[in-house]
């Protein structure tokens, strides 16, 4: 770059890696001496901006409440309140009106808190820098970092920006979160690429967010604020947008199918209405009756108490949910793409072999809780009884500066190199404690790692033996400086014919993808240390890894066997991540493994291709992520993406599902997922999946008992007006928003609380565009609505016969029933209570009917949903006060009823149930199958 920074945004710091440290310092024109002028810094803040990340706009209160009403079916009700409101009928408006307003503040209040991902990815950063300033070692704000600023860095550091370093010294960072790695990775100033690599590869850049474990840099920033790599996943978040969840589609098309239906049934009865003569005011009021009829007021609210039951039903089983619509998504996922490191793994380095003296050892246990067992093939074996055994573990625990620390859970963790805090508890396993082992033999002299000799050695004077230096490394490194092997026999001369022999073994753990260190010893007679790492006496090899989580692989058996695919996304090696797929079953034998290299060079079209034959991505960088998972929506798929990395946050965001680790997860990726596991467990999302389906299941299970009672009353309405004429109406509107809001709302609640299907998790998942009303939903709701009309018409029927119509004009009774209606006479209130009633209980009745769509209530057994029974009897106990308390007769247009009318209300409200209950058996033909056997539609 020849010319002056002085346009804004001038220097783009992407492939500073590929580029000289010579190149990169003349383009920023900075000196890597002296670092930059402090005017000439503060000349390139106002250029750049400061190095922080850019704020996302946050949601109000306000804004989250008026959201609420987006929804077409509450845009309806809305409507039908204004209506009910112009026409007089205020009670109905205002009744209306606060179930809305009600639903809105349960909605607001379940989703819970404003996205943090941005204000986390903010907090990472660090606060301060040391840099070089005019030739000055000075400590700034790390807001005030610009391009070319010279940042000093030394372990415990957090990286204040992405940094092109020019000089370092045993550099290691921590880069797990950014890039998936397991372990620190080696940072090489001297490190040249001559073509593009991904982020894990390029080893003479630092990035921000990330940490300092080991050595010391010097290095020139070349990214900042936005321009990092980990602002580009900040903005990544932001520009993703949240799709609608299958549930808030269908429950919109839903809306919209009532709508019409609404709109054509209102005009049919008043056109209708207008050729028999009728008055217009009275055509409206119907009208409004049919719209209150056609709308379940109480769904929205069910829908979202019942949305809400399951997130706290999943938060009791570590799993909660932070969008109350995310709860039903879950049961649609059909394809997982989970991280590896932290997710699968424990991102834990825990040793699980170990060879020496031409013996192979296996390691039991997990992470760096030091329980476990070291064992041979001749049983368990510990260092007192195996002298080369002992060693080995003895160099392991000296030559290391870690320490282990359990938590008052019991929960082991580490305070240094992972690696470090493998041996420990390796050490452990085969009974050497570490800080016995320091006390015993304290530490004399060192020789630190290097990474141009590959190795580490510390020096002891307390051994048996005298003065000896332990040392640990690259294998090959330790072997060719070997001269001598430690076996049963003692120490003896290494043939090449062991050389070779311990080679292959050392081949043989590295295609296991195990981290393999060497490890040997010297003595020293004359207490000098110089010759330390050369004729050294060969002692073994320990391999680790990063294992799975031991819950896992069942849990990846029952995703499959629910039609659930998994997927690994990891930043690690191809080898490791492979390993790990093979371990849990995760991948079939002639799936793809694709790297994130390869990645780049396919088009969208090419990845979509594969992408069906891929379980394993490895070396993937964030865009990568979002990549996939953007493919495999394309394909149809519903897709949960599980992390918990800041480099997992926008594909977190971009799946139908996204899934942070509560406990190991950044706050970043807790930010950005819809759900959060409390105890890190794969195990629990298949847990949440199942919630999932139950939740679809029993919504499905409410929406047809609430649309069959709908359409129900819509079919008495509209028959009776087109028989008997506008005035004849059986239904008045208050009375329907009765039924609609309390009688049948308690009994949908209940059907919300419905178990699951023993076999929930053996059946495929439904489609993304399934819709919830299907043909199955359909007939039922027009058999039952057809029983319903039957049966309330027969009821208002003979209520008028019973008790005989009244006079418009003065009240007087008609003089005989007539099937038809009479001129200048309307329904009695009686009548109108034996349609009431009876559709009431119709409805209770109708409710357990409803309980599967499949099985008759006698295979699932009459009363074995204790909630369903108490929402009967609260229901019951309601339409008793409806009738039987004075001033509410006049309000509800009801009447007492005496023992003759309850014995021709309960034999016709019984009709509904036992036409529900007989086209199950008829149609179905599985009513009296095992529960096992029920499939869903």
């Amino acid at each position: 770059m020849s010319e002056e920074i002085t346009n804004e945004k001038a220097w783009s710091g992407d492939n500073a890696y590929l580029q000289s440290i010579d190149a990169v310092e003349t383009a920023l024109k900075t000196d890597r001496q002296q670092g930059l002028t402090s005017e000439e810094a503060r000349r390139r803040l106002e250029t750049y901006g400061p190095n922080v990340l850019e704020e996302d706009e946050k949601t109000t209160w306000l804004q989250r409440f008026v959201d609420q009403f987006k929804d077409f079916m509450i845009l309806i009700l809305i409507l039908a309140a204004i209506v009910s409101g112009a026409m007089g009928e205020m009670l109905n408006a205002i009744v209306i009106i606060a179930i809305v307003v009600i639903n809105a503040v349960l909605g607001v209040l379940q989703e819970g808190k404003a996205e943090k991902a941005i204000e986390a990815l903010q907090k990472m950063s660090a606060p301060h820098a040391r840099v070089l300033r005019g030739g000055s070692d000075q400590s700034i704000d790390a807001a005030d970092l610009v391009p070319g600023d010279v940042v000093l860095l030394e372990a415990g550091d957090v990286v204040p920006a992405d940094i092109r370093l020019f000089e370092s010294s045993n550099l290691k960072a921590e880069e797990a979160a950014l890039t998936g790695e397991s372990v620190p990775v080696e940072k090489f100033a001297l490190a040249e690429f001559s073509e593009p690599v991904g982020l894990g590869d390029r080893d003479n850049v630092v990035f921000s967010g990330t940490a300092i474990t080991y050595g010391r840099a010097r290095g020139i920033v070349v990214g900042s604020g936005s321009a990092t790599e980990m602002g580009k996943i900040a903005s990544q978040i932001k520009g993703i947008t949240q799709e609608m969840t299958p549930l808030q589609r269908s429950l919109n098309q839903l809306g919209k199918v009532l709508g019409i239906i609404v709109l054509i049934v209102c005009a049919i009865v008043f056109f209708v209405g207008l050729l028999q003569g009728g008055e217009i005011l009275t055509l409206f009021m119907t009208a409004v009756s049919l719209a209150v009829a056609a709308i379940p007021e109480g769904l929205p609210a069910v829908v979202t108490i019942v949305l809400a039951l399951g997130m706290n039903r999943m938060a009791s089983k570590n799993a909660i949910m932070k969008r109350l619509l995310a709860v039903e998504t879950l049961g649609s996922v059909d394809t997982i793409c989970s991280d590896k490191t932290g997710t699968l793994t424990q991102n834990e380095m825990t040793v699980t072999r170990i060879y020496a003296n031409n013996r192979l050892y296996e390691v039991s246990g997990s992470g760096y809780d030091p329980s476990g067992e070291i064992k041979h093939e001749t049983g368990v074996v510990d260092s007192e009884s195996d002298r080369v055994l002992k060693r080995l573990l003895s160099i392991g625990v000296l030559n290391n500066d870690a320490s282990l620390k359990e938590g008052e859970d019991g929960y082991w963790t580490i305070l240094g190199d992972p690696t470090e805090g493998a041996m420990l508890s390796a050490g452990a396993k085969g009974g050497i404690d570490h800080q016995t082992a320091v006390k015993t033999h304290p530490r004399v002299d060192e020789l630190p790692f290097d990474s141009e000799r590959k190795m580490m050695s510390v020096f002891h004077d307390t051994f048996e033996e005298g003065a000896v230096s332990l040392t640990k490394g690259a294998p090959d490194i330790i072997l060719s400086n070997s001269r001598y092997e430690l076996t049963d026999q003692g120490e003896i001369e290494l043939t090449d014919e062991r050389r070779q022999a311990i080679l292959k073994m050392n081949d043989q753990l590295a295609a296991e993808a195990l981290r393999v260190l060497g490890f040997a010893y010297k003595h020293h007679a004359d207490n000098k240390f110089e010759t330390a790492e050369s004729d050294m006496v060969f002692v073994g090899l320990m391999g680790m890894i990063d294992p799975a989580r031991p819950e896992v692989k069942s849990a990846i058996e029952v995703c499959k066997n629910a039609g659930i695919r998994a997927v690994m996304i990891t930043g690690d090696y191809k080898e490791t991540a492979v390993a790990i797929a093979n371990d849990l079953k995760l991948r079939d034998e002639d799936d793809y493994v694709l790297t994130g290299a390869e990645l780049d060079r396919m088009s969208d079209d090419d990845l979509e291709k594969v992408v069906e034959e891929t379980s394993v991505y490895a070396r993937v960088s964030p865009e990568h992520k979002v990549k996939i998972v953007s493919a495999l929506k394309d394909r149809g798929h519903t897709t949960s993406m599980t992390g918990d990395g800041v480099n997992d946050a926008p594909a977190l965001k971009q799946a139908d599902i996204g899934v942070a680790m509560g406990i190991t997860g950044t706050e970043v990726s807790k930010g950005s997922a819809d759900m959060i596991l409390t105890d890190d467990n794969f195990a629990t999302i298949v847990s949440a999946v199942e919630e999932g389906r139950v939740i679809y299941s029993n919504i499905r299970k409410f929406v047809s008992f609430l649309l069959s009672c709908n359409v129900g009353e819509i079919l008495v309405i509209f028959i009776a007006n087109l028989i008997l004429g506008p005035q004849y109406t059986p239904l008045v509107p208050i009375q329907l928003l009765w039924l609609n809001l309390v009688t049948d709302s308690f009994p949908a609640l209940a059907l919300g609380r419905e178990k699951g299907e023993d076999d929930i998790m053996l059946q495929p998942p439904r489609p993304k565009h399934a819709r919830i009303l299907d043909r199955t939903m359909i007939w039922t709701i027009i058999v039952q609505a057809i029983a319903i009309l039957s049966a309330v018409f027969a009821a208002f029927q003979v209520g008028r016969m019973l008790y005989p119509d009244v006079a418009a004009s003065g009240g007087a009774l008609a003089p005989a029933f007539s099937f038809l209606p009479l001129d200048g006479y309307l329904p009695s209130n009686g009548a109108r209570t034996f349609a009431f009633i009876t559709l009431i209980l119709a409805e209770l009745l109708r409710s357990y009917s409803a309980r599967s769509e499949h099985m008759t209530v006698f295979h699932l057994g009459l009363f074995t949903n204790p909630t369903l029974n108490k929402a009967f009897l609260l229901s019951l106990v309601l339409t008793l006060a409806v009738v039987y308390v004075p001033f509410l007769d006049p309000l509800f247009h009801t009447i007492s009823l005496n023992f003759r009318d309850w014995g021709v209300i309960l034999g016709l409200a019984f009709i509904p149930f036992v036409v529900g209950e007989l086209f199950k058996l008829i149609f179905r033909g599985r009513g009296f199958r095992s529960h096992s056997d029920e499939k869903t539609v």
